[in-house]
């Protein structure tokens, strides 16, 4: 009997050891998906070729710092307060980034979904003025390319193929307004707004910024003859209390990014980019064993 009975302390102590071993590893796994590193697998071919579809990346947060909050009420569809904690740097030009689709229902209403992700590359910054002249992105002041410049190239070739002519539907883009009738081969110039940012309400600010303002105060924009009213009450202009990203797909002829939908907000961006762990053909389903490893820029 009291062979059982040590028998059975013996599998109870094996037991709870295995199962804090277990809570332990978990709760090590948690803090480092939220603070540290995270994964994330490419669909599509919107950013080949610095990635391809079946690439598995792993995406660092030391950089830019990892963002806290409600993960139950957001998954739940709520918004959410997102809170960053400091970063050992910032986002730059160039950079490959993944964030939250900030326009996941239509593009004139911006609001984050927990469970859609984009993988671009960041073309401009806060307090940057964009604009696509050719197709070719540029950022005045800038001399440095911006984006991948053979995507872009081939994006205008494609798009002014005058015996092959893409669907309107491609070129037109943010904010799909007659008044500054913009494309995705002559886009701008826009001003990225910053925090601290002040702007005065006309026409053309209405239709670039309005979203910002409406995300930013959760309370509606609108326009009436010349007047522009927030929340019901009249208003001459509006201080930007956040920070906004523009990002675009390396494949400029296939990437639904900013040219389209506009402005990132920064507490949507989840971190950078930073080596590709695992690579599957989804062809054949075998292992690109020469894409394992590779850093991403």
């Amino acid at each position: 009997m009291r062979k059982w009975i040590k028998h059975i302390e013996r599998w109870m102590d094996w037991t709870l050891n295995a199962l804090l071993g277990i809570c332990v590893l978990a709760l090590l796994w948690i803090v480092l998906q939220v603070f540290v590193v995270t994964s994330f697998r490419i669909p599509s071919d919107s950013m080949e070729p610095a990635l391809v579809a079946g690439d598995a990346v792993l995406v660092e947060k030391w950089s830019y710092g990892p963002r806290l909050f409600n993960v139950w009420k957001a998954v739940d569809g709520r918004q959410v307060p997102i809170y960053r904690l400091p970063g050992m740097g910032r986002v730059e030009r160039n950079d490959v980034i993944v964030f939250n689709n900030p326009c996941p229902k239509w593009w004139f209403r911006m609001e984050m979904d927990v469970m859609q992700y984009y993988v671009k590359r960041c073309v401009a910054l806060p307090g940057d003025t964009f604009y696509i002249r050719g197709g070719r992105y540029g950022v005045v002041g800038q001399k440095d390319e911006v984006g991948y410049r053979k995507g872009q190239e081939e994006m205008a070739r494609l798009f002014t193929d005058k015996e092959h002519p893409v669907d309107e539907a491609l070129l037109r883009a943010y904010p799909l307004d007659s008044l500054l009738g913009w494309t995705v081969l002559d886009f701008g110039p826009m001003y990225v707004p910053q925090a601290g940012d002040s702007i005065n309400w006309d026409r053309r600010s209405f239709l670039l910024y309005r979203n910002l303002a409406e995300w930013e105060q959760g309370v509606s924009v609108e326009q009436k003859d010349s007047a522009f009213y927030m929340g019901g009450k009249r208003t001459e202009g509006y201080r930007f209390r956040k920070n906004y990203y523009l990002a675009a797909g390396d494949k400029a002829a296939n990437s639904r990014d900013s040219r389209y939908w506009g402005f990132l907000p920064e507490e949507y961006i989840v971190g950078k980019v930073w080596r590709i762990w695992k690579s599957v053909d989804e062809w054949s389903g075998r292992m690109r064993w020469d894409r394992v490893g590779k850093k991403v820029e």
